[in-house]
């Protein structure tokens, strides 16, 4: 399980004595551990889940790098995008915007959006869909310019 590899991945920088990826991967842990334990059990995380928690870590760390970068703090900022490099190894691969608008459109036409009264709607499909491969601006463009008619 992804959990595991990143348990065993700390490990390894532990004793290599990798500053950086040691703290990344405590944190990204710590994320883990607790949504493991919200909710009225402790449950195991699927590969999934788990990386549904990394994307909204490096998103975090790409949103104060660029607030980082807007305040003058380039040092600061330049290792939030060290730490995001960190947790993109555990990524899967970024859609294209050609794939990603075809697996929108698919959504779409399977759940029959066809109105812009229907954005919420579209966008969990679409959402879903995309599984976290994508970010969720990029899906809200795409899903928009399909219910006004582009």
């Amino acid at each position: 399980m992804l959990a595991e590899q990143i348990q065993s991945d700390l490990t390894a920088a532990m004793k290599a004595q990798d500053e950086l990826k040691r703290s990344v991967l405590r944190l990204a842990l710590a994320a883990v551990k607790d949504a493991r334990v919200s909710g009225d059990t402790v449950r195991d995380l699927s590969d999934d889940e788990v990386l549904s928690i990394l994307a909204k870590e490096a998103k975090r760390r790409e949103e104060a790098a660029e607030a980082f970068t807007a305040g003058g703090r380039t040092e600061q900022a330049a290792r939030e995008l060290a730490e995001r490099e960190v947790l993109a190894a555990y990524l899967p691969a970024a859609m294209s915007e050609e794939e990603l608008t075809a697996i929108v459109a698919e959504a779409l036409a399977e759940g029959g959006f066809t109105e812009p009264s229907q954005m919420g709607l579209a966008m969990k499909a679409a959402t879903a869909a995309v599984a976290g491969r994508a970010d969720g601006k990029a899906v809200s463009v795409i899903v928009k310019a399909r219910l006004a008619g582009g």
